[in-house]
């Protein structure tokens, strides 16, 4: 008997880096995307090492992987159908993340496609790993941001030193802090996770051991750095201000990490894994490429492009969008209370409208988008009450839920805002109306967004912010009452001045 052929991988390789260069190059805004950002910002930087790591992975796990039958599969069409309908309707609604996912989702199940779902199974990992390519978690900020004031302030509390809280900010004898986004520690943990998993991954090979050490990767810097900020706060406040308020405050946090990690991956030898001897399997015979596959995976895949392009050509409404006029004891304003104006961009249409009743006054902003597109859309992260480190006004509070208008419930955010200098303070509600509907969701708003679009309907909408100056925390009850009895008032008007504005 002769012995067994070796297989013939050039044929099958060759058609996966054909077919990931077609699903970038048909995709290619969502590619282009992720590589701006990697390049601009430092917490998304390692996205430039994700894939050299995963090809590395792949090579260093090659003698296991050549074992595998490699057969073409059709059905993975079955996941790349909807993986591609999933980048349209987040590409028309605006959702980058889901957007880069689906992207990096349609190169791992192109090697389903060309190399078989025995394969897909067994590189499952280094496949995996691309998914860290995405830059993901921002939508953390804000809860690691108040678990680190809160356990910076718990800590300070805890030896004793006076302490007075309102937001992110807080003021100790010694001088006032405030938690923002830098201190959120989202570069901590996304580096932590990176380097987490890779390490399980090649230090382990029991499962259990592998999830296990991946979760202390996500929980420890988290925990890490609420001791971090509290250490910095007690250097600069045992040392009278002097220390960890410039560069130093940086380098201590860095260190601290790195001391982290270190102690996190030391701890980890004691149940390593890797050093037990492996036999790989002899490698495979049975490869078999389907290069038909290709072909329909070209004509699937630029089918959605196409439509996305066809509907993005639409030119934004432009209605008239007079705000309603006063009544029931309301008069227009000759002057703005505040400087202050919310942060919005990219609306086609923007009206502010000044009100007062007696003393009292409250402004009235609106930003009409008449359709949905890139840096002009409803839902961005750019859409804020107040910038950080505004040179006038910072947000001390934040709260979700609902006001009572007219006897019916209305969903709104409330802001409350504080000049730097002064004490004005501005209380705020915002909601947004789509196709005659009051909300404040961003992901219920980002769904009727891009589905209203993806059916060639209107995807327009409005954000819609009142506000009135109030004087401290006891005085807030009654400028709520104020905003509500304005809305009682006026919605009704102000509904349909917006419906109206919806229809062609």
């Amino acid at each position: 008997m002769l012995p067994a052929q070796p297989a013939k991988w050039g044929p099958p390789l060759l058609f996966l880096a054909l077919a990931w260069l077609l699903v970038a190059a048909l995709l290619q805004p969502t590619f282009v995307s992720m590589y701006d950002i990697w390049d601009r910002s430092e917490t998304y930087a390692h996205g430039f090492v994700i894939l050299p790591i995963s090809l590395w992975l792949v090579w260093r796990d090659r003698a296991r992987l050549a074992a595998v039958p490699v057969a073409g599969d059709g059905r993975a069409f079955l996941i790349i159908a909807p993986l591609a309908l999933g980048w349209l309707a987040a590409r028309l609604g605006g959702v980058l993340v889901v957007e880069q996912y689906a992207f990096v989702g349609l190169w791992i199940a192109t090697v389903w496609l060309v190399l078989g779902a025995k394969m897909l199974r067994a590189a499952m990992f280094p496949l995996g790993f691309l998914l860290l390519m995405v830059p993901n978690g921002e939508a953390l900020i804000q809860p690691l941001i108040e678990f680190t004031a809160d356990f910076t302030v718990g800590a300070v509390r805890l030896v004793g030193i006076p302490v007075y809280r309102e937001g992110t900010f807080f003021t100790m004898p010694t001088g006032e802090w405030s938690v923002v986004e830098g201190c959120s520690g989202l570069r901590y943990l996304i580096a932590s996770i990176t380097l987490g998993v890779l390490y399980a991954y090649l230090t382990y090979r029991s499962p259990w051991k592998r999830v296990a050490f991946s979760l202390a990767a996500v929980i420890v810097p988290v925990v890490a750095n609420g001791m971090r900020a509290s250490m910095i706060v007690f250097i600069a406040h045992y040392s009278d201000m002097k220390l960890a308020l410039g560069v130093d405050h940086f380098i201590y946090g860095w260190v601290w990490f790195g001391i982290v990690m270190l102690a996190m991956f030391w701890v980890g030898l004691i149940w390593r894994e890797d050093l037990d001897e492996y036999t790989p399997p002899p490698a495979t015979t049975s490869i078999r490429v389907a290069p038909l596959h290709a072909v329909f995976l070209a004509l699937l895949l630029a089918l959605f492009p196409l439509y996305e392009s066809h509907l993005a050509s639409r030119q934004p409404s432009q209605p008239a969008l007079i705000p309603p006029a006063p009544v029931a004891g309301w008069q227009a304003s000759p002057s703005a209370f505040s400087s202050w104006l919310p942060q919005w961009h990219g609306m086609d249409i923007q009206r502010i409208e000044h009100y007062q009743h007696g003393e009292q006054q409250v402004m009235l902003f609106l930003a009409w988008y008449g359709t949905q597109r890139d840096d002009a859309e409803l839902i961005n992260s750019r859409n804020i009450m107040v910038r950080e480190k505004h040179p006038e006004w910072r947000q001390v509070g934040r709260d979700i839920g609902d006001a009572l208008v007219a006897g019916q419930t209305l969903p709104r955010y409330q802001a409350q805002l504080l000049a730097n200098q002064g004490g004005q303070r501005i209380l705020a509600w915002q909601w947004h109306r789509i196709q005659g509907q009051d909300g404040i969701s961003p992901y219920r708003a980002k769904i009727d967004l891009a589905l209203a679009k993806i059916l060639g309907q209107r995807d327009s909408a409005a954000a819609i912010i009142i506000a009135t100056p109030y004087h401290d925390k006891p005085d807030e009850d009654r400028a709520k009452a104020l905003l509500a009895e304005f809305l009682s008032a006026h919605k009704p008007a102000l509904d349909q001045v917006l419906d109206q504005a919806d229809r062609p």
